[in-house]
């Protein structure tokens, strides 16, 4: 007969291998989804960047859907001769309606932005960012649209 703490021994491994592997699971997928935040975040800055160096063509590249879209377009071309800027782009506040997104969501991200040395010169605008899929089976997150400068204090569209 097998001395008793050789037994409880035997039984408490798989489940601490199984507790290990269900914790690495879970960690890995929060990690994913945490993820897709900084994936858009990085998105958007890049569509700014391009804005500010009046990179029309970039920030169309960007842009999913938006050539085949006139308006679309004419705002981008508005917004890439009237907001260049020969500086550092800094985001002062991004407040993003998709963050955290379990599954598909489709909504504004409102920035506010300056380029460097200019503080006083904030400038307001939306993103529409559309996340697609879900936190199990992945998410793609494109850019669809860029407004022209909004307000200070407004909103993004719902």
């Amino acid at each position: 007969m097998a001395p008793r703490g050789r037994e409880n021994g035997r039984v408490k491994r798989p489940l601490i291998i199984v507790a290990v592997l269900a914790l690495l699971a879970l960690s890995f997928a929060v990690a994913r989804w945490i993820n897709h935040d900084t994936v858009e975040r990085a998105r958007v800055v890049e569509l700014l960047r391009d804005q500010m160096r009046g990179d029309a063509p970039g920030m169309l590249r960007r842009l999913d859907g938006c050539t085949t879209t006139p308006a679309c377009v004419a705002v981008v071309r508005a917004n890439a001769r009237r907001l260049r800027r020969d500086a550092e782009l800094k985001v002062a506040l991004y407040q993003s309606q998709t963050a955290h997104a379990l599954r598909s969501r489709t909504k504004f991200t409102r920035v506010v932005w300056f380029a460097s040395g200019r503080e006083a010169e904030t400038t307001v605008q939306c993103v529409l960012v559309r996340r697609k899929g879900n936190v199990l089976a992945g998410m793609t997150v494109s850019l669809l649209r860029v407004t022209a400068p909004i307000g200070r204090e407004s909103s993004c569209p719902s």
